[in-house]
């Protein structure tokens, strides 16, 4: 019998945009480099979905915390290259420091139970 599959943790609800700042703050990165870049540094952990990603990035466009471009990518195909702008810099900032104020709360809760 096969052990059962390790199941990869849903992303938390309001972390995907910070996450994909995050990547952009490397430089500018086309829709699945930032996918990959996520899956990779969180050790195959997060697995970012074209159906959340582009969405995501469609609205950062909008709210001017991204810039996009099209150019070619490595293996010569066309694809568009998200860069971060002043404003994603400050947003990011502030989602970081959202996200760390959440899970100290989170903290807090937990710190008397043990398992």
């Amino acid at each position: 019998m096969a052990a059962p599959s390790k199941s990869r943790p849903e992303l938390v609800p309001g972390t995907l945009e910070m996450l994909i700042l995050t990547t952009l703050t490397r430089g500018p990165m086309h829709g699945y480099g930032i996918a990959r870049l996520i899956l990779d540094a969180s050790e195959n952990e997060l697995q970012v979905e074209e159906g959340s990603l582009y969405p995501a990035l469609q609205r950062m466009l909008m709210k001017g915390w991204v810039t996009a471009e099209w150019g070619q990518t490595e293996n010569n195909r066309q694809a568009r290259y998200y860069r971060l702008t002043p404003a994603g810099r400050r947003q990011l900032g502030a989602e970081i420091s959202e996200f760390r104020r959440g899970i100290s709360a989170i903290e807090k809760v937990l710190r008397p139970v043990e398992v």
